[in-house]
C-alpha cells in the first residue's frame, strides 16, 4: 500500500511539473480590424454560422446559439460545454470581444485573455467569410439575440489539463485569404470541407488533425471516429473517401446532396452529431461532392456501417 502511495505521489508531481512547464498564456492580437457590415454579409454570415458553428453551439430546443454539452469529448478528460454565442452581455462571447479579437480567436485559437482554446480553429478561412461570421454574430437575429444563460461550466480534470497543455500550439494568424471562385468546384469543395470542418469528425483521431494542412490529418476523411449521442448511443463517422465498397464511391451527386442536407444516406439515416446542412446551397454541396471524388480512395470498413 505504501508503494502505491509513493507511485501515486510521483505521478501527480510529474503531471504538475508538466502542466507547470507548459506555456498557458499567449500573445493576443494588436490588429484594429473592424468587420464591414451589409445585408449581403449578414445573410451569408447566417449560413456560415449555422453550418460551421451550429453543430456545437446551437440548441434546437430553443432555437438559439446558447451552447450545448459536447458529449463527444471522452469523460476521462472532464466535461466540456460550448460557449454562449448570443449577444448577452453577461454570458455571451461576442459582446466581450472586439471584431479583431474574435477573428484572432477563430484563426489561431488564442482567446482575448491569452488562453489557447483548441476548438473552432479555422486558420484557412477567407477574410470575407470571417467578416461575415462576425457581422452575423453581432446582429439582432433571434438566434443570437441576448440569452442570459449558461448551459454548463467546462471542467478539465488532471488528465484533461495535461492533454490541453500538450495541444497548446496556437496556429499562425493568416490573413489575405480569398475564397475560391464558384467556377472551380473542386477548389470550392476543398475549401468547404476544410472550413465547415468535415475532416474534424471524418478523419481518424481528433488529436491527429492538421488544421493548417487538412489532407495531412491521419486517416483523412476515411472515417471511424467514435462519438456518443445525447442518449449515450455510440456511433462512428462515415468513410467519405471515394472507395466503392466502404466509402461514397457509389454515391450519385443527388444522393450525396440528400445525405448532407437531409440526413438521408442510401440505405440508412444519419444521426447526430452529424447536422443537417439545410442552409448550404446545392452548389456548395455539389462542390464538396466533386472534391471528395478526387481524394485518394481508402478501403476502411467503419463499425456499424
Amino acid at each position: 500500500m505504501r508503494k502505491f502511495h509513493w507511485i501515486s505521489a510521483i505521478s501527480i508531481l510529474s503531471a504538475a511539473i508538466i502542466i507547470g512547464s507548459c506555456k498557458t498564456k499567449f500573445d493576443t492580437t494588436e490588429s484594429n480590424f473592424t468587420a464591414t457590415r451589409s445585408e449581403i454579409a449578414l445573410e451569408h454570415g447566417r449560413v456560415l454560422v449555422y453550418s460551421i458553428c451550429g453543430g456545437c453551439h446551437y440548441d434546437p430546443t430553443v432555437n438559439k446559439f446558447i451552447g450545448t454539452r459536447i458529449h463527444e469529448v471522452p469523460g476521462i478528460v472532464g466535461t466540456v460545454y460550448s460557449a454562449n454565442l448570443t449577444n448577452s452581455k453577461s454570458n455571451g462571447v461576442p459582446p466581450r470581444y472586439s471584431d479583431a479579437e474574435l477573428r484572432y480567436l477563430l484563426k489561431t485559437g488564442v482567446a482575448r485573455d491569452g488562453r489557447f482554446i483548441p476548438y473552432m480553429l479555422r486558420p484557412n478561412m477567407a477574410d470575407e467569410d470571417m467578416n461575415d461570421i462576425i457581422v452575423y454574430l453581432r446582429s439582432d437575429d433571434p438566434a443570437v439575440a441576448a440569452a442570459d444563460t449558461t448551459i454548463g461550466i467546462t471542467h478539465f480534470n488532471l488528465i484533461g489539463k495535461m492533454a490541453m497543455n500538450i495541444m497548446a500550439k496556437p496556429l499562425p494568424y493568416k490573413t489575405g485569404i480569398n475564397r475560391p471562385t464558384e467556377s472551380d468546384p473542386i477548389a470550392s469543395g476543398r475549401y468547404l470541407v476544410d472550413n465547415i470542418g468535415c475532416f474534424h469528425c471524418h478523419s481518424k483521431s481528433v488529436t491527429k488533425l492538421n488544421y493548417l494542412y487538412p489532407e495531412q490529418s491521419k486517416g483523412y476523411m476515411a472515417g471511424g471516429m467514435k462519438f456518443k449521442t445525447r442518449q449515450g448511443m455510440e456511433i462512428y463517422a462515415s468513410n467519405l473517401t471515394p472507395d466503392k465498397q466502404t466509402g461514397i464511391g457509389d454515391y450519385t451527386q443527388s444522393q450525396f446532396r440528400k445525405a448532407v442536407k437531409d440526413g438521408e444516406a442510401p440505405h440508412r439515416n444519419l444521426h447526430p452529431p452529424m447536422p443537417k446542412f439545410k442552409r448550404l446551397s446545392d452548389r456548395d454541396v455539389d462542390a464538396m461532392y466533386a472534391y471528395l471524388q478526387t481524394i485518394p480512395a481508402s478501403f476502411h470498413k467503419v463499425h456499424g456501417h
